[in-house]
């Protein structure tokens, strides 16, 4: 079950691959997100000494949380994988080029879990193909209801 989507991922590169990773998140986090209250426009994963960060997920703390702590909402929060998956990862980034980017969070057996994909960017001629396409197809779809209706 979805919580959130990355649209602008999508628009901005290629996804060759997608991942599951979990997060290390505190409980007013998981408390928000599970409100909805997190966006993930400007989030993207960076390797550092062998582990991946999740930088930029935006959670808007709810006005309930603990008043013994001070939420930071676009803290950096570590993303958990096994050990050879961010090898392989490492080596698809550092020599091919790739980048790692959140595509969305869902829910696996009641854990939240991030989706990132393996991606290339795109051109801005690649971004204008990909909207005409998208919108030759919902062009189809029109036609295909208004002869059939």
């Amino acid at each position: 079950m979805s919580i959130t989507d990355n649209k602008k991922a999508f628009h901005d590169y290629f996804i060759e691959e997608k991942l599951e990773a979990g997060l290390s998140l505190e409980g007013w986090e998981v408390k928000a997100i599970r409100a909805g209250r997190v966006h993930l426009k400007e989030a993207y994963v960076v390797i550092k000494r062998g582990e991946l960060w999740l930088l930029g997920m935006h959670i808007t703390p709810l006005p309930t949380a603990s008043t013994h702590i001070s939420p930071d909402p676009t803290r950096t929060r570590k993303m958990l994988m096994h050990e050879e998956q961010i090898h392989k990862l490492i080596g698809k980034v550092e020599r091919a080029g790739y980048a790692l980017v959140p595509l969305n969070l869902h829910y696996t057996r009641g854990r939240i879990k991030a989706e990132i994909g393996l991606a290339k960017g795109k051109k801005q001629h690649d971004k204008r193909e990909t909207e005409k396409q998208r919108d030759w197809e919902r062009e189809k779809q029109r036609l295909v209801r208004t002869k059939n209706g």
